[in-house]
């Protein structure tokens, strides 16, 4: 197996969408391309497999790119008893930040400020609980230089790293760290990307129809229908092995498997509502004992506020909406923690996911809170031989990954098939590098932030395809709009991106703020527009 080979040219053999020229023969083919559907294929491929991943849709367009955007040490699983959870959440932490994507992680300190509604024997709890944590990443083997260990702040070092806390009452605060991401659906694209650049057919607008699975020997392929979503055509592809990752969509392939779907919902704020946040906070919820409303800085000038638990019934829809009594409870908590009262004008943006978690074991029959059901996600093999993986998170997106590949490598019909190990714990994704290098990169900050030692090849793209020069192709598209031309035309060029939609809402976020997105969409069209110039005149 030889390592990926760098895509230097607008080209869109292997990520792209539709399924003109899709392979119809695979030893692995893959459903969603969410995180997990993207890390399968990755595992897959870098194992030796042939692989083609579908999705009806496109790169991180469910759940993954509705999370808080944070890479979890844990500490909640271990706060409920799931020790195992919390250990494996702590090292794929760990192997994220140090290892596979240091570029597109960050080391994110978070305060839980000692309010007049925490008392004393709560604050005892919390810091028990944040040394546990402490213990959860020397376990994992995480770097104190990656993740700092925790420690006690008094009230005026508080404000200073959270100056738009409420002073009177506050008694202090707590410091830990944990991890975040630049951005959960860059994670997505970057995993598919470099899928692809191993080798895998990456195909978004490709609709899965039916299964017929597997008859016979050793050989046996199951047949798998899809219809290209952008010209209505059909292809049958014959796979040695499917696994499906359709996330809160599963139950849909796999008519055995119940899933019981939660809503978290998070508010977008500008930073100026919340000013000189240096930290995250985490704002305890009055009268709980273990629960906090998240606030997030971003560094795109935005605060995310979140997030909600709260059970789902009824058909998925394709984008959660949240609701307003979810809202108001997000305002009214951070509102108790901090000076200045926060109003519903205040929210520019909201966004909600939902939670693929497992239907099972006893008081999960319907009732009761999704709350209680485990975050440890679960690989189930039909009567089929179709592969289910659900359950889990986004941090543990590599293990689902592997222990899903695990299970397709034991059917029968992938008897004789030559692969080799799970390496995804060791190969980095592409951009990665160590900080240090990442720090030293002589280009502009926000490409190296979403693409590491990439940027150059970013910028360099841009420059070839459209024959603009750097300065327009860096600049801002809009007021207040970071976005840069550059990496919109690289999402056409590269990352499969087939619209204004794809290139506004999942491969950058500008979408998560309405007014932004207005702003920014003659700017994506544009980048569309000059990719199809670039095209036809190289044709």
């Amino acid at each position: 197996m030889t390592g990926p080979q760098r895509m230097t040219e607008p080209t869109r053999e292997r990520i792209t969408p539709g399924l003109a020229a899709a392979p119809t023969e695979v030893d692995l083919l893959v459903v969603g391309l969410g995180i997990t559907g993207a890390g399968v294929a990755l595992d897959a491929v870098t194992r030796g497999l042939s692989v083609l991943a579908v999705d009806a849709h496109d790169l991180a367009f469910g759940t993954s790119r509705w999370s808080s955007k944070l890479v979890h040490g844990g500490l909640r699983y271990l706060a409920k008893g799931q020790v195992g959870v919390a250990h494996e959440s702590a090292v794929e932490r760990g192997v994220l930040m140090e290892v596979t994507a240091p570029h597109l992680t960050r080391p994110m300190p978070v305060v839980v400020p000692l309010t007049s509604s925490v008392t004393r024997a709560q604050a005892a709890l919390t810091a028990v609980g944040l040394r546990a944590g402490d213990a959860l990443r020397r376990g994992a083997r995480t770097h104190a230089e990656t993740l700092p260990r925790p420690r006690r702040l008094s009230a005026t070092e508080t404000l200073a790293l959270a100056p738009a806390l409420r002073p009177a009452g506050l008694r202090g605060g707590m410091l830990s760290w944990d991890g975040r991401l630049e951005d959960d659906a860059r994670l997505v694209t970057t995993v598919a990307r470099t899928a692809a650049a191993y080798g895998a057919s990456v195909r978004t607008r490709a609709r899965v129809l039916s299964t017929s699975p597997a008859t016979g020997g050793t050989d046996a392929r199951t047949e798998v229908l899809l219809r290209d979503e952008l010209t209505g055509a059909t292809t049958t592809v014959r796979a040695r092995a499917v696994v499906n990752a359709a996330g809160v969509w599963a139950g849909e392939l796999a008519d055995d498997v119940t899933l019981r779907p939660s809503r978290g919902t998070h508010l977008v704020l500008r930073a100026e509502a919340l000013p000189g946040q240096q930290v995250s906070v985490f704002a305890p919820v009055p009268g709980e004992t273990n629960r906090f409303v998240l606030v997030l800085p971003q560094p795109d000038g935005t605060v995310y506020v979140g997030l909600t638990d709260e059970p789902v019934t009824g058909p998925v829809p394709d984008v959660p909406e949240p609701t307003e009594p979810e809202i108001g409870f997000l305002l009214d908590v951070v509102s108790a923690c901090f000076a200045r009262q926060l109003h519903r004008g205040d929210v520019v943006g909201a966004f909600a996911g939902l939670r693929p978690l497992l239907e099972s074991g006893a008081g999960t029959d319907g009732g009761g809170s999704t709350a209680d059901l485990s975050r440890k996600h679960a690989v189930l093999v039909g009567r089929d031989g179709l592969v289910t993986v659900v359950g889990g998170k986004l941090t543990t997106y590599r293990r689902m990954a592997q222990d899903a590949v695990d299970a397709a490598l034991a059917l029968p019909a992938t008897a004789g098939l030559a692969a080799g190990p799970c390496r995804t714990r060791s190969v980095p994704l592409l951009g990665a590098a160590p900080r240090p290098t990442l720090a030293a990169l002589e280009q502009p900050e926000r490409l190296v932030r979403r693409f590491g030692t990439d940027a150059a090849l970013v910028l360099g793209n841009a420059v070839e395809v459209t024959g603009l020069d750097e300065a327009e192709l860096l600049a801002p598209v809009a007021e207040g709009v970071p976005v840069t031309l550059a990496e919109l035309v690289f999402g056409v060029t590269h990352e499969g991106a087939a619209d204004v939609d794809d290139l506004l809402d999942r491969r950058t976020r500008v979408g998560l703020v309405p007014a932004d997105r207005a702003l920014a969409e003659p700017a994506a069209r544009r980048a569309l527009e000059l990719v199809e110039e670039h095209l036809r005149a190289h044709r």
